[in-house]
């Protein structure tokens, strides 16, 4: 058969047809796909995170959580320096867990706080020295006046599964006016002995009891 030779009208539809696909084919290879150069997965869709908040203030020595706490269950302070004491309730097992000092308008401020069950009794009194029960041994307690601490219905860290503050460790605070320090000395015959340093003469003092956690919380007028 005689090849037949497409007319002009004929030949120009083929030819507009051609660039048309070729148009096609190079609009899908150019900037309507994604850009995926620099990413270590294409498929994956980044969200960005949320921007990084600011580092924490560091909350100061001392026991500013206790304020509030504190502010409504003290006692007034005494007009004398006479000990201070109060029973333990009857399933106290308790081990105290940290030891604080801070500074407050007219009074410094030393809490133990305690964990276990029940809540303690204490005995505070001012002592003519700091001697460690039962050994006898002098404490090296700094200060001019010792203010003994005697927590009662306390238990060793094996019976409560609390983990017992540092023992002789001194805990200070910067800006207090009498506290000069306070030392954990250790437990002895369901007994948690401390000592508080004062300065100056035997200032008036107070003793009160906070709960969750159980706190108790030795003020020292000055």
């Amino acid at each position: 058969m005689p090849r037949t030779t497409p007319t002009r009208p004929t030949r120009l539809l083929l030819v507009g047809a051609a660039a048309g696909a070729l148009a096609l084919v190079a609009a899908c290879g150019t900037g309507d796909a994604p850009d995926t150069s620099g990413s270590a997965d294409p498929g994956s869709t980044v969200t960005a995170g949320p921007e990084p908040s600011a580092a924490p203030t560091p909350t100061p020595t001392g026991d500013a959580d206790e304020d509030a706490a504190a502010d409504a269950a003290a006692p007034a302070f005494p007009a004398d320096t006479a000990p201070d004491t109060a029973e333990p309730s009857a399933d106290a097992a308790l081990t105290v867990t940290d030891v604080r000092v801070g500074h407050h308008d007219g009074y410094d401020r030393v809490v133990l706080e305690l964990g276990g069950t029940g809540t303690p009794g204490w005995r505070v009194e001012y002592v003519d020295a700091a001697v460690e029960d039962p050994s006898g041994e002098p404490v090296d307690l700094t200060g001019d006046q010792a203010l003994q601490v005697v927590l009662t219905g306390a238990r060793y860290p094996f019976e409560t599964g609390q983990t017992e503050f540092a023992l002789k460790q001194p805990v200070t605070a910067a800006g207090t006016t009498v506290v000069s320090e306070a030392v954990l000395l250790g437990t002895f015959e369901a007994q948690s002995q401390a000592y508080v340093g004062v300065t100056g003469e035997r200032a008036p003092f107070r003793a009160f009891l906070l709960q969750d956690p159980v706190r108790v919380v030795v003020d020292v007028q000055g």
